[in-house]
């Protein structure tokens, strides 16, 4: 059975698989630190809701993912910054030796599994919240699942949809994706228009959105199941300070 534990750094709340737990946060600190650093010399790569036109030759490599995804999206870059760091610590989980590792970040996720994982998903006000789940084959990893709400979490959003969930291989663009996506969807008439626009993005596995009583799949998405797992609730990562019960996934 895998087992988690949680970790939090600089605001931010992570929920690590056990292997290469002090490998992974290692890399989150070290990441972040890159990070800051940057922003001291750039600040509007922290501020601005748009791609920046122009990036210095010598960016560090988080940093120039995050501009590829904003400039793939049309996003502020800051909006890929969380699955990011959970592929980095990933990655660095890996190289330290570990068979899998899973990182969560605030409902962000980066994973690389040998065994199948259900994914659990949680739509908090809908009549799916805590029904319903994916099953993750390892063939299909690593891979990045990135959510965004407008109804959860603090980030800011300019739509108005219950949860978005984005597949990709790079963790920073299934990120920005899933802003960019939660941003367009205000009723659900958006949600045919707003998936076929995402699934154009290059480097975009698929997507799932939830809108009041209404799910829409588009692209390769993992297996929807049926979640029976009568301790979801007890696994759900939380952060005290969101405006919501429980975040937005829990993994097994």
């Amino acid at each position: 059975m895998r087992t988690f534990r949680p970790f939090s750094h600089k605001k931010a709340h992570y929920r690590i698989l056990n292997c290469g737990f002090d490998a992974a946060v290692q890399e989150i600190i070290a990441q972040r630190s890159v990070l800051e650093r940057f922003i001291k010399q750039h600040f509007e790569f922290r501020t601005s809701f748009e791609p920046l036109p122009m990036l210095a030759p010598n960016a560090p490599n988080i940093v120039r993912l995050m501009h590829t995804a904003s400039m793939l999206t049309g996003v502020g870059p800051m909006a890929a910054v969380a699955g990011g760091m959970a592929e980095f610590a990933v990655r660095a989980a890996l190289k330290a030796g570990c068979e899998e590792s899973i990182v969560e970040n605030g409902g962000d996720i980066f994973l690389a599994v040998k065994h199948e994982l259900v994914l659990g998903i949680y739509a908090q006000g809908t009549p799916f919240e805590d029904t319903l789940a994916f099953k993750i084959q390892p063939k299909d990893t690593p891979l990045s699942i990135c959510s965004s709400s407008s109804t959860m979490g603090h980030s800011i959003s300019f739509g108005n949809c219950d949860l978005v969930t984005v597949f990709s291989k790079s963790g920073t663009l299934a990120d920005a994706t899933a802003t960019l996506a939660c941003n367009m969807v205000k009723t659900q008439a958006d949600m045919a228009p707003v998936m076929d626009k995402i699934m154009r993005i290059s480097g975009i596995l698929g997507i799932m959105l939830i809108k009041d009583d209404r799910i829409g799949m588009d692209g390769d998405v993992p297996e929807l199941i049926r979640n029976a797992d009568p301790e979801m609730i007890g696994k759900v990562t939380r952060d005290k300070n969101s405006n919501f019960r429980y975040l937005k996934t829990n993994l097994r």
